[in-house]
């Protein structure tokens, strides 16, 4: 099945709005009145029944919107949360692996870091590759080097998917990182800025992508 990315990828991580004490409701309402059409729930640390609620509550709020939802890491999350699919990272498990749990109908993308990464990503099934970090970000701790611009232009040369580039991209460089290849950005703590809604930042955001 042949699928497109929006230009902009929100991540609703848990750990990021915990430190910058935002409302996990507040934060989805805000993305989704923005227009926002992909949207990425990732919790590293609570428990499967947390992680659980917190997507009824977000999938509650998106109802009706057309919006694609996203479980970070848990194929078998995203089934019982009735969500749209699934996004795993290179510790996690293969893309033919989330594709048995989650069946043909749903999303499977998967994190590259590397050249033969991206080789990989683009035999396996997955629907959309994601590269990166394309700058340097202080979301992961264990962050992988950066690839920057030259990255994204690499890997748009490696594979025909969709391509999401993730890492530290802001408002003001996320022209540049689709000029150099990428189908979407995928955004996380850039989405919070204190002197602006996270509504509005978003939508400064899909203006900039359009």
């Amino acid at each position: 099945m042949t699928r497109s990315v929006p230009g902009l990828y929100a991540i609703i991580d848990a750990g990021v709005l915990v430190k910058r004490g935002a409302d996990l409701s507040d934060f989805a309402r805000a993305i989704r009145d923005a227009g926002v059409q992909l949207v990425q729930y990732r919790d590293k640390e609570a428990a499967p029944q947390t992680i659980l609620r917190n997507a009824e509550i977000i999938r509650d709020i998106f109802a009706g919107s057309g919006c694609a939802l996203i479980m970070n890491d848990r194929a078998d999350l995203a089934v019982i949360a009735g969500w749209d699919g699934v996004h795993v990272g290179q510790g996690d498990i293969l893309p033919e692996d989330a594709r048995r749990v989650v069946g043909a109908a749903r999303w499977v993308g998967v994190s590259t870091h590397t050249e033969e990464q991206v080789r990989l990503a683009e035999l396996s099934c997955a629907d959309y590759i994601a590269v990166g970090p394309v700058f340097a970000t202080g979301t992961k701790r264990d962050a992988e080097p950066v690839i920057g611009l030259a990255g994204v232009t690499l890997a748009r040369a490696l594979t025909t998917k969709p391509l999401v580039a993730i890492g530290g991209v802001t408002r003001a460089n996320a022209r540049s990182v689709i000029e150099a290849g990428a189908d979407s950005v995928a955004v996380i703590s850039a989405l919070i800025d204190e002197g602006k809604s996270v509504e509005k930042v978003a939508r400064d955001f899909l203006d900039v992508l359009r």
